[in-house]
């Protein structure tokens, strides 16, 4: 009979952790830069949360300003604005999502598959390459790329007898735009942890897959992808929950007037009643919003990727 083996709760003590922190200080010290980092830029500036119920006065600080309990939120809900704006950055965000999500990871299946080295690694270069330009000097690029009188895609046009179009004032394209930039900006980048995760895959299961007969597709399907499978499921869990945090700087060096309807998003619309309008107040109770709807967001797939195939956060 087999015997049973209970487990003993360990119990809490003071004296053991003392002696733990003593026989692995160095990695304690190796993260203390990064524990004082996030405390004193994460944790710290959470307490101007209370700005966003009050009339938010600077002569006066968060102590002494007036509560308006719900008000901001109120007014900003009460908007007409408060619909577009929050649809420009939910289908912003799912586009880019949709778009920039799964094709990094068919690019490192791709790349995984290919036989000559020099080649393989000349492809990670040239993908790596746009990773590194800065946003100012991006959204600089695609200014000349479409300028209506010079740029390229207005040449192409025009060697299909097109006539000229202005792509970055039409709010029918920003999103496309801003997607397909990012997407070509962050491929190469965003493949490097598939490709990490590929690269620990046993060879022998290569092996065995080419006793079996199977070709390169066969492998993709049954060897590369359940070995991505973890990965890919945690990294599309911070993902949603990242759903309404469009990036501030490319949107708002690519708004104008004319695109603006479909390029006023909740970050851009925080800056200008917090910082240019100096509506303190309102503009922490957008960002608290936007910061509770990403959270719930983080927490509901969690849950649902817990509960579907065991891969979770937490």
């Amino acid at each position: 009979m087999a015997e049973k083996v209970k487990l003993k709760k360990k119990k809490f003590s003071i004296k053991e952790d003392i002696e733990e922190f003593k026989k692995h200080y160095a990695l304690f010290l190796m993260i203390l830069p990064a524990f004082i980092f996030v405390v004193v830029f994460c944790y710290c500036p959470m307490y101007g949360i209370v700005m966003a119920f009050q009339e938010f006065d600077p002569f006066l600080g968060i102590f002494d300003s007036p509560i308006v309990f719900f008000d901001n939120f109120t007014y900003f809900f009460s908007r007409k604005a408060f619909g577009e704006i929050l649809w420009n950055t939910f289908s912003i965000s799912l586009y880019s999502l949709a778009v920039g999500f799964p094709i990094p990871i068919i690019f490192a299946l791709s790349l995984n598959s290919v036989g000559s080295q020099k080649f393989k690694k000349t492809l990670q270069m040239v993908s790596y390459a746009p990773y590194f330009i800065s946003v100012v000097v991006m959204v600089a690029m695609l200014n000349s790329f479409m300028d209506i009188r010079s740029g390229i895609f207005n040449k192409i046009l025009g060697l299909f007898g097109q006539p000229p179009h202005d792509f970055l004032s039409d709010a029918g394209a920003f999103k496309t735009i801003y997607v397909m930039s990012g997407l070509w900006q962050t491929l190469g980048w965003n493949s490097i942890i598939y490709i990490a995760t590929l690269t620990s895959v046993d060879v022998s299961l290569y092996e065995a897959a080419d006793l079996d007969g199977a070709n390169k597709l066969q492998k993709i399907i049954y060897i590369d992808l359940p070995s991505i499978a973890p990965t890919t499921m945690v990294l599309l869990i911070l993902s949603v929950g990242n759903i309404l945090s469009v990036g501030f700087e490319k949107t708002y060096l690519m708004q104008n007037d004319l695109n603006l309807s479909a390029s006023e998003v909740i970050s851009t619309y925080v800056y200008k009643m917090g910082i240019l309008s100096q509506d303190y107040g309102l503009g922490t109770a957008v960002g608290l919003f936007n910061s509770v709807i990403n959270f719930a967001f983080l927490v509901t797939v969690n849950f649902i990727a817990k509960k579907t195939n065991g891969y979770s956060l937490w």
